[in-house]
């Protein structure tokens, strides 16, 4: 298992200091069912086939149910990027929870297993371990490489506890690295409202 998250850390290292930096605010065209248009990171890009993540049927791990990001679309989604094995993850998805205390549904939360050697059962075992009871999935390697080609290689690193906010009108934007506390996510999602 050490092993593993040292050749991953390496891995993402590696990835990070050979890859530029990237926009991470994108439009996304308010996210409807029929919206299939190429969009790309960067126009260096442009050659590259998109992956329309936002789309991509999802099993929640703690209700067996599937759904889209896309089905959210009225009101505001944080997609959390997370491995079972980080701490930090772990801390930020507390903050979550209690976001949810505070607000109720009134934001989605999903959060996405980005880590290729983790399955349901581990992501389902983590939170029926820490009380976690919102949206949870496995994110399909395509899917993973769709939110990297919009948001840059920091939405794969879960020490940063990346979180995209998704407003109702299509805008998404990576917050800031570090855990954010319930009140600062909060404050990110009210700024939807303006």
């Amino acid at each position: 298992m050490r092993f593993q998250t040292t050749l991953l850390y390496i891995l993402i290292i590696s990835v990070l200091v050979l890859t530029a930096c990237t926009n991470n605010t994108k439009s996304l065209d308010k996210m409807s069912d029929s919206d299939n248009i190429a969009n790309t990171s960067n126009s260096n890009e442009s050659s590259q086939k998109y992956f329309d993540w936002k789309n991509t049927e999802l099993m929640d791990v703690n209700s067996g149910e599937y759904f889209k990001i896309s089905d959210f679309r009225l009101k505001p989604i944080l997609i959390e990027s997370f491995a079972v094995w980080c701490p930090t993850c772990t801390k930020q998805q507390n903050e979550i929870k209690t976001l949810h205390e505070d607000i109720g549904d009134d934001v989605i939360s999903v959060t996405l297993d980005a880590d290729p050697n983790e399955d349901e059962n581990k992501v389902l075992r983590h939170t029926e371990l820490h009380g976690f009871n919102w949206r949870y999935s496995v994110s399909p390697k395509e899917m993973t490489q769709g939110l990297i080609n919009d948001f840059g290689l920091d939405i794969v690193n879960p020490s940063s506890s990346p979180i995209i906010l998704i407003c109702p009108n299509g805008n998404a934007r990576l917050l800031n690295r570090g855990v954010k506390t319930a009140l600062e996510l909060k404050a990110a999602v009210n700024t939807c409202e303006v």
